[in-house]
């Protein structure tokens, strides 16, 4: 079976969680210790995958490039969004700001990847009440060509392995 890799990047202002989503679908574990991240940490994870029509299996090799957060004051080098075949864009429930830049990020990617593929993760899910968090997801103004929005806890490990593996099964799907 041959090996598939794809570039994925996690794009947030800093402290939403982007390293410790990564640390718990690669590593799983979870550190309360804030790791501030300087410039980009690539991970790799290799996701199996089958196509439910044909049964068709496929092994995917997952290259996460976690780039440091910034704010609108220090923009991120394209360079590092550059042959990215997707973006899981994080948001902390807990800092409004952090939600009100989604759409910001959303297109800083489309700008460099017009085709990639995007999903959200509104992280530290486990912080708030599920209505809260249901209140706050209905109040998204986003653009509807993204794979879903996702509740998630790092900590916990709520949708972490859901939200890593469907992006990967539609960046798979997108290439044969």
């Amino acid at each position: 079976m041959t090996v598939i890799s794809k570039k994925m990047c996690m794009l947030g202002d800093f402290g939403v969680g982007k390293t410790s989503l990564i640390r718990r679908f690669v590593e799983r574990q979870f550190s309360d210790r804030y790791l501030s991240t300087v410039g980009v940490k690539i991970s790799r994870k290799t996701v199996h995958l089958k196509d439910v029509q044909t049964e068709k299996e496929q092994e995917l090799k997952l290259l996460i490039w976690d780039i440091e957060g910034h704010t609108k004051f220090k923009s991120i080098s394209p360079a590092y969004l550059q042959g990215s075949s997707g973006v899981l864009v994080v948001a902390d429930l807990t800092r409004q700001e952090t939600i009100d830049h989604l759409g910001d990020r959303i297109q800083e990617y489309r700008e460099i990847n017009p085709h990639g593929q995007v999903a959200i993760a509104l992280n530290k899910s486990d912080l708030l009440e599920e209505e809260e968090v249901l209140e706050m997801k209905n109040k998204l103004n986003l653009p509807e060509a993204i794979l879903g929005v996702y509740n998630t806890s790092a900590k916990t490990g709520n949708n972490v392995d859901t939200i890593f593996q469907e992006l990967a099964y539609k960046l798979w799907l997108t290439n044969c």
